[in-house]
């Protein structure tokens, strides 16, 4: 799909994934285009379903979220019903950052955030245990390394 834009189509993508509220002015003189074509091609790259939204990343611990997890989670049972359950469940929990479906002894990944260990253990038992889910594993972040939500895009022949 890279294939079809250009290094200038690149270069807006790579701006707007560390400066999302740039103005199209700004953003134009970035990628050396004056305003109105950089405006189009803006618009043409949200058209195209190439941004996918607009947010604001929100400090956590400045909002006292500070207890950080990653849960695996294996289902009593691989059943449709109860998997489509699980997940209709787990997309409407706002503790709950990402969900991945995943290979080897467990069925899901679940990056979590909580208060505290506390709220994480009521969270646990009150919230995802209640799901038919037969075991989890979790994992205490102690310090994030790295987090980042830019994609490592490249222009066209530099992949």
């Amino acid at each position: 799909m890279l294939s079809i834009l250009d290094e200038i189509d690149v270069r807006i993508l790579d701006i707007l994934q560390e400066e999302g509220r740039i103005s199209v002015l700004d953003l134009a003189e970035k990628v050396g285009l004056s305003p109105t074509p950089c405006g189009r091609r803006l618009r043409a790259l949200e058209d195209k379903g190439y941004i996918e939204k607009y947010v604001a990343l929100l400090q956590p611990r400045m909002l006292g979220i500070v207890f950080d997890v990653f849960l695996k989670v294996r289902l009593k049972s691989s059943d449709k019903a109860a998997i489509h359950d699980f997940l209709d469940a787990v997309r409407g929990i706002r503790e709950i950052q990402r969900a991945y479906f995943i290979t080897g002894d467990y069925d899901y990944l679940i990056h979590v955030r909580t208060e505290s260990a506390e709220t994480f253990k009521n969270f646990l038992l009150e919230r995802i245990l209640t799901l038919g889910v037969a075991h989890t594993q979790s994992y205490i972040v102690l310090e994030e390394v790295k987090n980042t939500t830019a994609l490592p895009i490249s222009s066209p022949g530099h992949a």
